[in-house]
């Protein structure tokens, strides 16, 4: 008897292909300690590994409903109030009902796909105003950071300090970086401290990848939303997405 038999039989999971190579080096191993003249209760031997199996999946899919997913197309887009780079007073609910509004969050100065993306949005800035809407760029970089992004990108649009990411917990878009990235990053370039360039204190977090178009009402007509930082949406598409 085999384990391919019995998950592909018994498991209404269909885990087959998930387990099945496990479960046989797993069978061998048990009938190999328990001895050839000892009795081996298959089926009881199948339930229990079964039962591992599927306690590790229900982990899996709790941890996957812990990832930030952003939000969705027609959802409320949270207000929110900030001052940008030249001192400007953000209010978002006031800025949104002169038009649609070109929500950013970005990574910081030291992404250098981040900078790639934010030039080419300051390079088709003017195309962007036709459409009479509005770039507002979100980073959980302090001042001396934003002030590198503008001139690595000569952004003319708003770039928003996010403290503490409250901007970006509100909507969905925050992950905690874990501390061997955090090495990686600093050991690549030790200028890339999170913890300093964010202003952050024991744990260092940073912004999903992600774009989004809210109307005058409030409400997100598009979403871009991708945890590869190194992809980028085009400006054609967000022109194309605008009225």
């Amino acid at each position: 008897m085999s384990c391919q038999y019995y998950t592909t039989q018994n498991d209404p999971r269909n885990l087959f292909n998930i387990v099945s190579d496990l479960c046989n080096k797993l069978l061998i191993r048990y009938v190999f300690n328990a001895g050839v003249n000892s009795p081996v209760n298959f089926d009881t031997l199948m339930k229990r590994i079964l039962s591992a199996v599927f306690s590790i999946f229900i982990f899996n899919v709790v941890v996957a409903q812990q990832k930030p997913e952003g939000l969705f197309i027609n959802s409320k887009a949270p207000d929110f109030k900030a001052k940008d780079q030249n001192g400007n007073e953000i209010v978002f609910k006031d800025l949104r009902k002169k038009g649609d509004v070109v929500v950013v969050f970005t990574r910081g100065s030291w992404c250098p796909y981040c900078n790639k993306f934010l030039r080419r949005l300051q390079d088709s800035s003017e195309l962007i105003k036709a459409k009479h809407a509005q770039i507002i760029v979100i980073t959980p970089e302090i001042r001396q950071g934003i002030d590198s992004v503008v001139a690595k990108t000569g952004a003319t649009f708003s770039i928003i300090y996010d403290s503490l990411m409250k901007i970006t917990n509100s909507y969905n878009g925050t992950y905690r970086v874990e501390d061997k990235a955090l090495v990686r990053y600093k050991n690549s370039n030790p200028s890339i401290d999170l913890l300093a360039i964010n202003n952050q204190k024991k744990d260092a977090y940073l912004p999903i990848t992600a774009v989004y178009i809210v109307n005058d009402e409030g409400s997100i007509t598009y979403r871009y939303f991708d945890e590869d930082y190194k992809k980028q949406v085009s400006v054609k598409e967000i022109l194309k997405a605008l009225k």
